[in-house]
């Protein structure tokens, strides 16, 4: 299975996913608990509260604007935290790509 790391999906979409899986259409993003806000790990600074507050919040709204705007392209999104376990990321990245084809 063929992948492009830390690459846009798409040309004019200046997003990039971690992995790309190009003849599959499939983009893979593995999302940091603190900057993604996992709903399990998230924590908020309480320092500077209200900036740090508004960031992870644009955050969000980006990743669910480059969710959309994929999707609208025609791709797969998967996107995983990152202290899920690898093997089994590993096993439905494959399986998506493996559907796709």
């Amino acid at each position: 299975m063929r992948f492009r790391v830390d690459t846009r999906p798409e040309p004019s979409l200046r997003r990039t996913a971690d992995l790309v899986f190009r003849r599959a259409k499939v983009a893979v993003f593995v999302d940091g608990c603190f900057w993604h806000s996992c709903p399990i790990h998230r924590t908020r600074p309480r320092a500077n509260g209200g900036f740090w507050s508004a960031k992870l919040e644009r955050t969000i709204a980006r990743d669910r604007e480059t969710t959309e705007a994929l999707e609208a392209a025609g791709w797969l999104v998967l996107r995983f935290w990152e202290h899920e376990d690898p093997e089994e990321v590993a096993d439905r990245i494959r399986d998506a790509v493996l559907s796709r084809r």
